[in-house]
């Protein structure tokens, strides 16, 4: 039985509820650690470099939910488990104003549990996804549920921007364990019961495969491997203008830290247009028209390139260069690009005649979460780099931006190629959703 658009947006809830713990540990925390302890820079960015390397987990997540049959357990136990973590940390953030070295020793098992948990849940919900929307819903679900997600990112940062203040350790903490407690009563909202109607049925039972036969299994298969490069490809690229975009406006465009805040949002709000589209296109503009999966996803990608390639352009003109319309062009179509590719993700983890939606998930995740944290660490090493190696700013960030948008384009050729079956093959797309 497939989900109704009120099961999707219920699970939407859950996504919400990851997004509310994330962006109190990777900002609020993050903030507290650099200026309030004043701290380097460095110590944040190698402990959110620890949830990351948990990613690689995530196929380990989705194989044990397919084994077992049930996705509910994982992403209750996950969100959990993320919000002890959060929990954890903010308590190690107050331990590290009276004693720095005990206070990371302590963040770090905080930032594993943010991992794990963020590992767990968010693969099995994706795969809950996968195995339940209707053929051809897969891009408009994929964007309702980010779409939630980046309101709870925005909600709780205004509200507990608001509690925080004036800060103390003791406030971050309650702070922290309240929006820990609402995310998980969220996600019981959102889980609870979903999986009691049957899913739609596979030809075949599942074989009792060891995870590692299981993996190699998948791994030979040269759509899901194609598709998984795709999404490493695609989403380094994305993430490497993540955290040198305001420092570019900075330097090169004379912005203050107000006015490069705005330009970063202008930037969110040009994504969240892009997902409204593909949301619109997939629900109440379907009867007219339909925009099929890989024109967004290509589409995307394209415009993403053309759109960092002119920034790198634009600043060696900054005098006359239009910024904002230019940051807002590249938000659309990476927002656009990125639930597309979500949607595509849904769909190819569905195929097959078993139920291994959890580990095809968890692979795609993986390379998705390992590709945002490669993309952040290599933006901002590239941009010191080529700052140390030319007087100008402008051409120093402009060659990471132009690089970023030729990986992008990259990405386009991939995405293209997955549509191109061997002769021997069915003529078939290999993107899925069309």
């Amino acid at each position: 039985m497939t989900l109704s658009w009120l099961s999707i947006l219920r699970l939407g809830l859950v996504q919400m509820a990851l997004g509310m713990i994330v962006v109190l540990t990777t900002a609020t925390m993050n903030r507290v650690m650099v200026v309030e302890l004043a701290l380097p820079a460095i110590l944040p960015g190698l402990l959110v470099s620890l949830y990351y390397g948990t990613q690689f987990l995530r196929p380990h997540f989705g194989h044990g939910a397919d084994a077992g049959g049930r996705r509910t357990p994982w992403i209750i136990g996950g969100v959990a488990v993320l919000g002890a973590g959060a929990m954890l940390a903010a308590f190690a953030v107050g331990v590290m104003e009276r004693a720095t070295a005990l206070g990371i020793a302590t963040a770090v098992p905080a930032f594993l549990l943010i991992g794990l948990g963020i590992g767990a849940a968010g693969t099995n919900l994706l795969a809950l996804l996968a195995a339940r929307v209707a053929e051809g819903r897969q891009a408009a679900a994929g964007s309702a549920v980010w779409i939630m997600m980046i309101f709870g990112l925005a909600a709780t940062g205004i509200t507990a921007g608001l509690l925080l203040d004036p800060y103390s350790p003791a406030r971050l903490l309650a702070v922290t364990a309240g929006v820990s407690g609402v995310a998980l009563l969220l996600t019981l909202v959102g889980v609870v019961g979903q999986e009691r109607s049957p899913a739609p049925q596979k030809p075949n039972q599942n074989r009792k495969l060891a995870f590692r036969a299981s993996a190699a299994e998948l791994w030979a298969d040269r759509r899901v491997r194609g598709f998984t490069i795709f999404v490493f490809a695609s989403m380094l690229a994305y993430n490497l203008q993540d955290l040198i975009l305001e420092p570019f406006a900075g330097h090169v465009f004379g912005m203050t830290v107000g006015e490069s805040t705005q330009l970063g949002g202008m930037h969110h709000a040009g994504a969240l247009v892009g997902m409204i589209a593909v949301l619109l296109s997939g629900t109440l503009l379907s009867r007219w028209f339909t925009v099929p999966i890989r024109v967004w996803i290509v589409g995307g990608c394209l415009l993403s390139g053309a759109a960092l390639i002119a920034l790198a352009w634009g600043g060696l003109h900054a005098a006359s260069w239009p910024i904002a319309p230019n940051i807002f062009t590249l938000g659309l179509a990476n927002g656009a690009f990125a639930v597309a590719a979500i949607g595509a993700m849904m769909g190819l983890a569905r195929e097959g005649d078993e139920s291994r939606e959890g580990i095809r998930m968890g692979l795609f995740g993986a390379a998705q979460a390992i590709a945002f944290g490669a993309g952040s660490f290599l933006g901002t090493a590239a941009a010191d780099i080529m700052r140390s190696l030319t007087a100008s700013d402008a051409l120093a960030y402009g060659s990471v931006f132009a690089a970023e948008g030729g990986v992008f384009l990259i990405a386009a050729f991939l995405a293209m190629s997955l549509g191109t079956q061997p002769k021997q093959a069915p003529a078939a797309d290999l993107i899925p959703g069309e």
